[in-house]
């Protein structure tokens, strides 16, 4: 098993696929003309496998795909379908700008749970906010995930001023259609402009929420970054990450692996570790995940306090959010 000097159990690898993206959120991407890695720096198939196998092999046991926008990658199928053989729950987060091309892929390596990266219901805001026009192909893959009886979770990253107006929109969607829509509190990441002003906490989503609907408690898994809720008569169901005003640290079970083949123990941690270049050298892999893993933080990657007022974004040091991979 995988654990840290909290005695804190590994047993999640997000595996990134590319930093590459065909939207431009600027919450994600710092800039529209943004470089990112040549495709010999990226981790190939047989790489991505190897590296999860290692994984797996000590304890892990489900893995999460995920980017930059992990189907824009040319072999995202091909990857799909051979970590679908390696026997662990394999899921996706995604744009949901592609999916129509790869949900057959989906199936056939066992995914059954789609996390959708969507913040508006406006396909006006939504061209504001990705700085593309795609809003209708992203409703129509929505709706082909849930025909093919695939559980679909949307990811709505709420901005004070942007579409924190919308939140109860997302609640009544879930009225009529069987989604989970989980509201993340905005984080701060390079150059994506963070300010705590405009953060919307857990408990003003609530309040929000509760000011037009009965909010019920709903059953929260061990490890759950999401404290989950439901709607009385609603067919599905929501929740909030509250990252920033109500962390989950000391139950993270989680471990990110960048497209560049870099281990951060982390979603903020500023230290990485590349595996990628161990495991082309013949390396012991195990051992640097290992050290990766005692040098873990007990919360927030070290790098800041629950006191979100305090936050100085000039002093953190990480990724932008597209490079770590969410």
């Amino acid at each position: 098993m995988l654990k840290d000097r909290y005695n804190r159990t590994h047993n999640y690898l997000r595996i990134s696929l590319t930093d590459n993206c065909n939207l431009r959120c600027f919450y994600c991407m710092p800039e529209e003309d943004y470089a990112f890695m040549p495709n010999q720096q990226l981790m190939q198939k047989d790489e991505i496998v190897s590296l999860a196998k290692i994984f797996i092999l000590n304890g892990v046991n489900k893995i999460r795909l995920t980017g930059g926008e992990p189907l824009v990658r040319k072999d995202a199928g091909i990857i799909i379908r051979a970590l679908g053989e390696l026997g662990v729950e394999l899921t996706i987060t995604t744009n949901a700008t592609r999916v129509h091309h790869f949900i057959d892929d989906f199936e056939a390596a066992g995914i059954r749970s789609v996390n959708i990266s969507l913040d508006t219901l406006q396909s006006e805001k939504f061209n504001l906010i990705t700085r593309r026009n795609q809003f209708q192909t992203v409703m129509d893959n929505i709706r082909l995930l849930l025909n093919r009886n695939f559980k679909v979770k949307v990811n709505v990253v709420v901005v004070k001023g942007l579409n924190d107006q919308e939140i109860n929109d997302f609640i009544a969607w879930t009225a009529t259609e069987d989604i989970h829509v989980r509201f993340i509190e905005f984080m701060p990441f390079d150059g994506n402009q963070w300010k705590s002003d405009k953060l919307v906490t857990w408990q003003e989503m609530l309040a929000t929420i509760g000011a037009e609907y009965e909010i019920m408690v709903a059953d929260n898994a061990p490890n759950d970054t999401s404290k989950n809720y439901r709607i009385n008569g609603h067919r599905g169901s929501f929740a909030v990450i509250s990252t920033m005003s109500a962390p989950f640290c000391s139950t993270c079970n989680r471990i990110r692996l960048t497209a560049d083949g870099k281990i951060k123990n982390c979603l903020f941690s500023q230290e990485e570790t590349d595996l990628l270049l161990a495991l082309r050298k013949g390396e012991d892999v195990l051992k640097l995940i290992d050290q990766s893993l005692q040098l873990k933080h007990q919360e927030l990657g070290g790098q800041f306090s629950k006191d979100f007022n305090k936050i100085d974004t000039n002093e953190l040091h990480n990724r932008s959010m597209i490079a770590i991979g969410g």
